[in-house]
């Protein structure tokens, strides 16, 4: 069992009474007989494994009715401490985690007290051979092993834990009394829970919560750790940002630490959903060791983009269908927020309700981006004017940075190859065009070398990709792989199929010309947020040469999912 900081050695006038453990940053449980003679004032409790740590004042704030005698029920108290304390609270094992499924091989359980002589601590190991509640109350504990530590005076109070996850399952009450009897009696943490009802929310009932539980108490232990516990206003932003449409507000005075925080995610939060809070309070907590809003040195530094994926894919249902996956990443990891195939009457409805579903999985303060993977011969679909919610006609692309990438790119080996194209433009000061006229005559062959050296990373067409003359040019753009291509879904005022020389007079040229006057000295990293100025400025002036342009900007390692397998979870997803 690793040294846990939340054991704690409860005194009274100064003389060790007895055991207990942390539960919340300002909670201890105890047995009700080890603090019944301690009188006003008198209580203390110490965190040993936290060596020169001064004892913190205590008093009993609740019981389980306990009557004083060896048999009767109720032996709990809760301690508050004088303040909260930096340490991460106990975690409780699920319902009936130390009980085997095997008779035969009981699991080893661990007792950490404080008998006469061990000041300090010492261990003990049991076990548990019957599920029997003694009297609806205790299960007996036996020794691991003959010789063993005996429970004695000390041990109660203290926490009985699995030895291989180090998670709460009880409590000793009693020792057997007998005089080389090593078997004694613990409160599984159920009873405990009867008798303190704050404690249900923080004992799991099963696997796949239990997992969500405990990733979010060791991303807390380690932000606190970290010094990322943050202030109160973020606190309190931390959580609005994950709680469910059901979910309570937070409350009024806010929470005074992160894990007063994390403890109303996994207390005050009930229901069908709330799995799904416990999950997303715990994305936004592992980003804040990646959050760069928190320093002033980092104000100017490229975003650190948090995306939200919508896939946008041919249906097998008909041409009057599309099938739809939308995601949300934060902190290296993948969120599925909703799919299915709808009608395409419906498709802006059920993107545009997916979409403000998934802002609940990004950490509050993040640099949002929207990205559409589309099929090759949807890649000029105008997302970018879609309605950003169904009461507000705002364009998408003028709230968001919203990009479009191709999903003919998903191969590993393209993936690749961007990948290492991003880490070199990285320290790029600017993002170089090369730009790909109307009447352009350069072989594609040759726009494929062109866009494979180092200085080239952003194609600008003056036309729209479904141009006859300049098509295979944008083929090869995306097959290079080019990183960033940008167009006007506009063109050459003579349409797609119209033979343009280009030269003064083409929309196309005129577009190219001034494209490359607002993006020569923008960082790659930072281009889908200089569209989204360009776009609200054409919103707001008609005939504005960025009205309806369109950006493929494709960085893979904003999709990365480090826990979804090389190729990321999405079904035939392209960026992932």
């Amino acid at each position: 069992m690793n040294s846990a900081e939340w054991h704690a050695r409860i005194e009274s006038a100064g003389q060790v009474a007895g055991a207990g453990f942390l539960v919340t940053p300002r909670r201890v449980l105890t047995c009700a007989h080890v603090v019944r003679q301690a009188g006003p004032d008198a209580l203390t409790v110490t965190f040993t494994e936290r060596p020169g740590a001064p004892a913190v004042p205590a008093r009993v704030v609740a019981d389980g009715g306990w009557g004083g005698g060896a048999t009767d029920l109720g032996d709990l108290a809760v301690l508050e401490l004088a303040h909260e304390v930096p340490i991460a609270p106990a975690a409780l094992a699920p319902v009936d985690a130390a009980h085997d499924r095997r008779p035969d091989r009981p699991r080893k359980l661990v007792v950490y007290g404080f008998p006469v002589g061990f000041d300090e601590g010492t261990l003990a190991e049991y076990r548990i051979t019957a599920t029997q509640l003694l009297n609806r109350e205790w299960i007996q504990l036996e020794a691991w092993q003959p010789g063993g530590q005996p429970l004695a005076p000390g041990f109660s109070g203290a926490a009985v834990t699995l030895v291989d996850t180090g998670e709460v399952v009880g409590m000793v009450t009693a020792a057997a009394g007998d005089r080389g009897v090593h078997n004694g009696r613990m409160m599984p943490t159920e009873v405990m829970a009867r008798y303190w009802p704050d404690l249900e929310g923080l004992v799991p009932t099963s696997d796949h919560r239990t997992a969500d539980r405990a990733r979010l108490r060791a991303l807390v232990e380690r932000a606190v750790r970290a010094g990322l516990d943050g202030d109160p206003g973020r606190r309190v932003r931390l959580y609005e940002s994950a709680r469910g449409p059901l979910d309570p507000d937070a409350p009024e005075e806010g929470f005074d630490s992160l894990w007063s925080a994390a403890l109303f995610v996994l207390c005050e939060v009930d229901g069908a959903d709330a799995a799904a809070t416990v999950a997303r309070f715990a994305a936004h907590v592992e980003s804040l060791f990646q959050d760069p809003v928190e320093t002033a040195a980092e104000t100017t530094a490229a975003p650190e983009w948090s995306p939200i994926l919508v896939d946008l894919q041919h249906s097998g249902a008909g041409d009057g269908h599309v099938r739809v996956e939308v995601s949300a990443y934060s902190g290296g990891r993948r969120h599925p927020v909703g799919s299915g195939t709808v009608p395409q009457a419906g498709l802006r409805a059920f993107v545009q309700d997916r979409i403000e579903a998934a802002f609940r999985y990004l950490t509050p303060g993040c640099d949002e981006l929207l990205a559409f993977a589309l099929p090759r011969d949807w890649i000029d679909l105008p997302v970018d004017r879609w309605a950003s919610t169904p009461d507000d006609d705002t364009p998408l692309g003028c709230v968001y940075p919203l990009v479009v990438t191709d999903q003919a790119r998903r191969r590993a080996g393209v993936r690749h190859q961007l990948t290492r194209v991003w880490n070199r433009l990285d320290a790029a000061p600017g993002a170089r065009m090369h730009r790909v006229e109307c009447g352009s005559a350069e072989e594609p062959r040759r726009l494929r070398v062109r866009l494979r050296q180092d200085d080239a990373c952003l194609a600008g067409f003056a036309t729209v990709p479904a141009a006859s003359h300049t098509r295979p040019h944008f083929d090869t753009s995306l097959n290079a792989p080019a990183p960033m291509v940008i167009w006007s879904r506009e063109g050459c005022a003579g349409g797609p199929d119209a033979s343009c020389a280009g030269g003064d007079g083409c929309a196309g040229k005129t577009f190219l010309d001034e494209l490359d006057t607002c993006v020569s000295g923008v960082p790659p990293a930072e281009l889908p947020r200089r569209v989204l100025a360009l776009r609200e400025e054409a919103d707001a002036e008609d005939g504005h040469w960025a009205h309806d342009i369109q950006l493929l900007w494709d960085d893979p390692r904003l999709f990365a999912d480090p826990h979804g397998g090389a190729a990321g979870p999405l079904h035939r997803s392209p960026v992932t």
